[in-house]
């Protein structure tokens, strides 16, 4: 499959211009499909993407894509073609590829994902590692409780890689809960979903809570670039650290003794959420960085009362 730039152009060299409709009987090739994305600005990989996705196959037939790119579009697939353009038109105008094909890849999971919760990102595996890092050390069967848990990426990474463990997942969206429960069900991953405002009606102990709140300041110039996205999951107040002080505030009464609580923050909030976990009261305070190199979650332990 050709994968640079220099092999993209010159896989689409002939620019026909042509469009593909459903109930025509046009001869354009699946490499004409893929012009319209080139015309459109899209990087290679989205448009294969798409138009795999069209075509009713996995991304990861690419080499089959780069084989039959000159094959002339067949009858029954100029209605897969015309979604394809769809899409790219779409995908063109800002629409994250993520919703476009209703799927995303996180910590080994393929996840499914709608307009409903926020796209997994690689940043929030940061948050994953940790947790599995600190579980052998907290029981045999600890408990563990994912906060704010959209698709259900952090709870269902979590309890795959920790069977062991008895995962909850929370969330005050009716909306994210049912996404949550359709990954979950579909990976045979048997987490516990929850309705609630963060910690305020939750009763039980856990040896570990993790979080990854809305943490963007309400005037933060980047929110233009997720206007897709659910902004009550974005936005936490003028700082964007509205449901973080929250959250480190109701988590000592849920937490048992030696028990941890780790959360996802934005990368120049490390200091802040930091010193609020000493304000409350946990002890080890520490934080770990992304792939960037950012500081980017902070947790502590809570040595009980």
């Amino acid at each position: 499959m050709p994968n640079s730039c220099k092999n993209w152009s010159r896989w689409l060299a002939t620019d026909t211009h042509a469009e593909i409709r459903p109930g025509t009987a046009s001869p354009a090739k699946l490499a004409d499909v893929l012009r319209v994305a080139a015309r459109l600005g899209l990087e290679q990989l989205d448009a294969q993407w798409l138009l795999l996705h069209a075509l009713g196959k996995p991304p990861t037939e690419r080499a089959w894509l780069a084989a039959h790119a000159g094959d002339a579009v067949a009858p029954e697939q100029a209605s897969a073609a015309a979604q394809a353009q769809a899409l790219f038109t779409r995908r063109a105008a800002g629409e994250p590829l993520a919703y476009l094909v209703g799927q995303q890849a996180f910590y080994g999971l393929d996840l499914q994902v709608d307009r409903r919760v926020l796209i997994p990102r690689a940043d929030t595996e940061v948050l994953v590692q940790w947790a599995l890092d600190l579980l052998p050390a907290l029981g045999v069967q600890p408990r563990v409780l994912d906060l704010g848990t959209g698709s259900g990426a952090v709870a269902l990474a979590v309890q795959k890689n920790c069977p062991q463990a008895q995962v909850t997942a929370l969330d005050a969206s009716v909306d994210a809960l049912a996404v949550a429960q359709a990954n979950a069900a579909r990976l045979d991953l048997p987490v516990t979903l929850l309705r609630g405002d963060w910690l305020a009606e939750v009763g039980s102990k856990f040896e570990l809570i993790l979080a990854n709140p809305p943490y963007i300041a309400s005037g933060d110039a980047h929110l233009a670039a997720l206007a897709h996205e659910p902004m009550q999951a974005l936005v936490a107040g003028a700082d964007g650290l509205a449901d973080l002080r929250q959250i480190t505030a109701q988590a000592p009464h849920c937490l048992s003794a030696g028990g941890w609580l780790l959360l996802e923050h934005g990368f120049e909030q490390a200091a802040a959420v930091s010193a609020l976990l000493v304000q409350h009261g946990f002890t080890q305070v520490q934080s770990r960085c992304d792939l960037a190199g950012h500081g980017r979650c902070s947790g502590g332990q809570w040595p009980g009362l």
